[in-house]
Formats: C-alpha cells, sequence, structure tokens
C-alpha cells in the first residue's frame, strides 16, 4: 500500500506537494516517516542516485530524481518495488506537465497542494491489487528495479552519511568490475597466445623429429 507521498525541490529540499494515508492504522506512526522523508530531502545532492530504495523499519522509501525535482512514496515492504517506481514515475509526469516551468519560482512550502487531488486518484490505481499485477507485468521490461541501490535509513540519516557518498561507493564498485572484467580479457587473451605458441612449438618439435628419424 502507498502511505506517504511528498515531492520536493532539489535544491533546497522544499516540499512542493504531499499526500498521506489518512486512516487509524497508520496515521499515527507516519509523521516520523514524513519526518525522515524531509531528511532525505534535505541530503540529496545533485550527485544523489537518480533512483534509490532506503529500508526503513516496515516500509520502504522509493524515490526517483528527474529534472531537479525529487518524487517519494513510503510503502508496506509486500508493495512491489516496480509498481512504486511506476507509481513514481506517473506522478512526474503530471506534475511537470502541470507545475514544471513553476518549480523554481515559489518559495513557500507545499504551494502546489492542489496536486494531492491527482496523487489521490493515482493511488487508489496503484494501491488496486488487480491493477498492480497488471501494471507489473507491462512494466517488466520498463525497469530493472533488482539494479535500483537499496539502502538502510540509519546510514543515510542517523550516521550522517550523504546520498552522494552512496553513489561514489557504487562508482568504485562499478570502476572495479570494469577493471576485473578487462583483467581477465586480458589474461584470456594472454592464456590463447601461449596456447597457440605451444601449439606451434610442438608441431615444429614433431616436424624436426619426424624430418632427422627419418633420415
Amino acid at each position: 500500500m502507498v502511505l506517504l507521498t511528498m515531492i520536493a525541490r532539489m535544491a533546497d529540499g522544499l516540499p512542493l506537494a504531499a499526500s498521506v494515508q489518512d486512516d487509524e492504522e497508520h496515521g499515527k506512526n507516519l509523521i516520523q516517516y514524513q519526518t525522515q522523508a524531509k531528511q532525505i530531502f534535505k541530503r540529496l545532492t545533485p550527485s544523489s542516485p537518480n533512483r534509490c530504495t532506503i529500508d526503513s523499519g516496515n516500509y520502504y522509501f522509493h524515490y526517483i530524481i528527474v529534472n531537479d525535482v525529487c518524487y517519494l512514496v513510503l510503502t508496506e515492504k509486500s508493495f512491489p518495488k516496480r509498481v512504486a517506481f511506476s507509481y513514481l514515475e506517473d506522478l512526474q509526469n503530471e506534475f511537470d506537465m502541470l507545475y514544471g516551468n513553476r518549480v523554481n519560482t515559489v518559495s513557500r512550502p507545499y504551494a502546489f497542494i492542489e496536486f494531492d487531488n491527482y496523487i489521490q486518484k493515482a493511488k487508489k490505481t496503484f494501491n488496486d491489487s488487480r491493477a498492480r499485477r497488471q501494471l507489473g507485468q507491462l512494466n517488466n521490461e520498463l525497469q530493472d528495479v533488482q539494479r535500483i541501490m537499496v539502502q538502510n535509513i540509519d546510514d543515510v540519516l542517523q550516521r550522517g552519511q550523504a546520498l552522494s557518498d552512496l553513489q561514489d561507493k557504487a562508482g568504485m564498485l562499478s570502476a572495479a568490475s570494469e577493471k576485473y572484467r578487462k583483467d581477465a580479457k586480458t589474461l584470456n587473451k594472454k592464456a590463447s597466445t601461449i596456447k597457440i605458441a605451444a601449439v606451434i612449438i610442438l608441431v615444429v618439435i614433431l616436424f624436426l623429429y619426424v624430418k632427422f628419424s627419418w633420415f
């Protein structure tokens, strides 16, 4: 289930729009997650991952960054990641069409709070189990959610680790993987060269042996 949706400006973390699930089961607990969401916005930088999942207790934060705007959703862990990111992409397309050219002109929080009307409609659609299954199938080839970085909320907030650091680490791992791949390729080439040389030497030895033994 989609529990909390927030949209914020990257430059300063200013919340632009939000929607919270209004029910007794989750209502009281969501206040702390709203605070966490605002802290996440404050820690985003231009080098932060543009797609990320953050593990926060019983829930997941998922976010995407497009055109210097962060779209974030809090879902139950059982909610499919693929559908969560499809939901965020749907919000991004609509929000950018309506307010994209005004994002940098506003100075007060929740300047586009009326966008909650669209969020509620989208949330209802994406929370529907049958719709989730259909969307999951339709988007099967559009997103590789397994490759989206997953981080713990403690690392992001309590330990003061900036999300940009995560991107750096991901880059280092990617570089190390590429170096390993190139080294392995080079070793394979050298091994092939050695094998060819060994075959040639063996042929020459056999040729000489046959030649001299014959005579």
